[in-house]
Parts: structure tokens; sequence; C-alpha cells
């Protein structure tokens, strides 16, 4: 029977015992010589079986194992916050299971999710399968396919344990903040309300704006804008739009319907003259590959997913689909990550593939490195595909309709970050009318660079203006 247990400090390895091994820590004498390997899911369990072989029996713990006890604090205040974990209730016969798995193997790796949570998982397995330091090792990838997994078994290491502290500071603020704020407002404002370490901050945040909004003092304002034509053209395509900037040689404002009309009524009668052409080349660079925060943005604003429903999503195509009908395969890197970063081999890979596929124009001369925001840990990859040769149209009948348009966008946005900028001519013209000048601009695409393929399915219309030149006379058609 599991039993309930003062966690060990993360911050000193555990001791290795000398004492005769218990079931959980050495192979019994004639037994089968193979490798346990413990992951979170039995999908993921099933992609990484793929590569092992025989020698390798992998299983699932479906997530944590131990956890601070439900109906209490678990964590002694008065001696260094100690835990106290247990296992959790529905995980018990688990726990049994890997025990005796673990009883079979001459050693046990840990091969769950490369980052704290991941972490804590693995360390938290050890200590419930009561396992010996010199008996486990730790496995990191960050790509479920079999390059990734093998060199990632050959290079099996010890649990990070300052990550296991990071992961296990976040877990007791989680429960210091719950424990104590929630009944707060169970007697305070209504039963069945909870508080977080991060709802709390959040709910903060919207009361804040909305303070802001409550508070905000609307102020009237006008716009002018002008329809012209160049003196004569008659074709619907001479017609363009420009606004009002200035007036009296000033930035144009105006507070009132009166004052508005005021101007309006000078200008209606004014002769415009074209004053100004000014042309500039402009270059569009390629967005960088996705992390968490921009992939859930962009499936949000193109897709209409929900958060939640974009890492569930993100999580399939992570831990494998059988594409090939050879077993399943990862088909992205890690999904939760704030990095930029992205493996040389990868970046070579898409290179090689851009330029076979658009064109030397569309290949800058070198390979585009993407700035790490200020906080980031730069712990994994940006969320790419794992093998370019998979395109989302290639593999669409093994997808489901969620799975083929996130991978879609993924697999394009990593392309398009590494193609050539597009290029715009963007024309700017001043025109005179009495006391107003009025400001129009117009943009052609000269070169579209990586807008070849992203936004996928979007279309790039030109903002066009007539022929025009300085000097010249329109026709206002609108005021």
């Amino acid at each position: 029977m599991a039993k309930k247990t003062a966690a060990k400090s993360p911050s000193r390895p555990a001791k290795t015992s000398r004492r005769k091994a218990k079931a959980g820590e050495q192979a019994p004498q004639g037994a089968a010589r193979h490798s346990l390997v413990i992951v979170e899911s039995p999908k993921k369990a099933k992609s990484i079986n793929k590569f092992l072989g025989h020698r390798y029996v992998v299983k699932a713990s479906m997530g944590h194992v131990r956890d601070l006890p439900k109906r209490k604090l678990g964590l002694d205040v008065t001696s260094g916050y100690a835990p106290s974990y247990e296992i959790v209730p529905a995980k018990k016969e688990t726990v049994g299971e890997l025990k005796r798995e673990a009883a079979r193997a001459d050693s046990v790796y840990l091969a769950t999710d490369p980052d704290r949570e991941g972490e804590a998982i693995a360390w938290h397995l050890q200590q419930a399968l009561e396992l010996s330091e010199r008996r486990v090792r730790r496995v990191t990838f960050h790509e479920i396919t079999e390059r990734a997994v093998r060199e990632a078994f050959g290079r099996a290491g010890p649990i990070n344990m300052d990550l296991v502290a990071a992961q296990q500071a976040r877990r007791f603020l989680d429960r210091f903040v719950g424990y104590q704020l929630s009944p707060l407002l169970w007697s305070k404002v209504a039963r069945n309300l909870s508080a977080g370490r991060v709802q709390s901050v959040a709910v903060r945040l919207i009361v804040d704006r909305e303070r802001e909004i409550r508070a905000f003092v609307s102020e009237e304002y006008w716009k002018i804008t002008a329809t012209l034509s160049p003196e004569g053209a008659t074709e619907p395509s001479d017609r363009f739009e420009a606004a009002l900037a200035e007036y009296g040689g000033v930035k144009f404002e105006a507070h009132t319907e009166a004052d508005a009309q005021k101007i309006r009524d000078e200008l209606a009668s004014a002769r415009y003259v074209v004053s100004r052409i000014d042309e500039t080349e402009k270059l569009d660079k390629a967005d960088p590959p996705f992390k968490t925060s921009t992939l859930q943005q962009q499936a949000a604003i193109r897709l209409r997913y929900s958060g939640k429903r974009t890492m569930k999503v993100a999580q399939e195509l992570y831990e494998g689909i059988d594409v090939d009908g050879s077993g399943p395969t990862g088909l992205i890197t890690y999904m939760r990550t704030d990095s930029l970063r992205v493996s040389e081999e990868a970046v070579h890979g898409v290179r090689d593939l851009i330029k076979a596929s658009y064109g030397e124009k569309y290949l800058p001369p070198k390979p585009i490195r993407y700035a790490a925001g200020k906080n980031a840990q730069e712990a994994h990859e940006a969320i790419r595909p794992t093998d370019l040769k998979l395109s989302p149209e290639k593999i669409k009948g093994h997808l489901s309709h969620d799975q083929f348009r996130l991978y879609q966008l993924i697999y394009w946005r990593f392309v398009a970050s590494q193609m050539a900028p597009a290029v715009f001519t963007v024309t700017d013209v001043a025109i005179t009318a009495g006391s107003g000048l009025f400001k129009a601009q117009g943009k052609i695409l000269m070169f579209d660079g990586h807008k070849r393929i992203w936004p996928p399915g979007g279309k790039q219309d030109d903002e066009l203006l007539p022929p025009l030149s300085v000097g010249q006379t329109l026709d206002l058609l609108d005021l």
C-alpha cells in the first residue's frame, strides 16, 4: 500500500543505500535483462517504444504520481516549509505496477517532458518507486523522432534538482495562496470561489483596467477625408482618398461638428494640387517561428481555437501520429517553450527546402537568427515541424481536422521564418487645398518574399494610387 512520506530536500541528492536491495532497487537474479522507461502518457509511450527495441519496456505514469495532500496545507511552516507528499489516490495501482516493472529491470530511464514539471514528475517517480540514484537515469528530448530519442538515451544523466526545486517553489506558492485566500473569499464574497498564484494577479489586472475604462472621459473629434482623382479622369480606378493632416500650418484637430463643418465648407471650394511625392522602398521581414504564447495567439486569431484547445492539439502532434503505417512519430517539437532558437540541422533543412521549392531569390544570404526575449529561458527550441518532408498536404489524410489546421500553421510559419523579406514600394503624396494639407499613401508589392506562403491562404492586396505628378491639379469628388 502506498504510504504518505515527508519529501526529501530537492537541494540534496538522496543517499544511496547499501542495505539489502528492496523490490524496487535491483533486478532479481535470473530475470530477463532489460531497462524500464517511464513517460507520462500511453501515446508518448507507444511513440518511444517504436524506436527502442526489445531491451526496453516503456510504461506510462499518467502524469504526477505524488502531490501535496488534498485536504490540508501539507507544508510545515515551523520547519523550513518542508513538504509532506503522498501518493495520489487514483495512482496507487499505477505506482504498484511501476514498482513491479522496476524490480524486473536493470535500470530505469525517466523520460518525462523536458521542463520543470517533467523534472518534478521524474523525481517523484524515483521517490515513489524507492529507486536508488545509481539505477535511475534522466532522459530529455524536445522532439519524438528516432534520431532525437536515440541521442537523448545516449546522453542520459541525473535528475536536475534545480529544476525540481523550481517546480516545488511554484507548487508551494500555489498551495499557500490558494489555502490562505480561498477561505477568505468564501466568508467575504461567495462560496466556491477560488484564489490562486496566477488567477488572483490576473483578476487584479482586469479590475485595474476596468477602473481605467470607467474613469475615461470620452472626447469628441472629427476627421475630414477627400475623395480625389486626376483632373478629367473618369475611371473608378483613378479615385483615391486623402485625409486632412494639417490646417493653417498646424496639425488638424476638430472637436466639434461646427468646427469641422466650417473647415469643410472652406475646403469644398479650394483648388487641390499635388505638392510633394515621396517614394521609398520598405522591407517586411518574416515573423519568427512560434513559441507557446504566439502559437496560442495566432491559433485564436486564424483558427478561432481557445488556448486549451490549441495546447491539446499541439500535445497530440508532439506525442506522435502514425503517418506511414510504421507507428506514431512526433510531428512537432515540444510545445511549451518561450524560445525562438532553432537547431542548426533544422535551419539547414529549411533553407534547402526554400531553395528547392521557391528558388535562390527567396533565400536570404545567411540564416536568420531571432533574438530571445528578455526573460526567455531558452531551454528548448521554438515550435517547429520535426520533418520538413512531411508537409501538411502530404499527411492530411492521417490527421484530424484540428490537427491538420494547427500543423499547417506551425509548418508554414517555420518555413516562412527563414525566407527573404517582402519588398514594397511606398508612395506618400502631399496635396495642398487652400489652408489645408491632405496626405495619401499607396503601397505596391514588388517582391512577395515570405508572404508567398505566410499566412496560409493569405491575400496580398496592393494599395494603389493613380499616376500622379507634382503640380498636378486634382478633381474633388467628395468631401
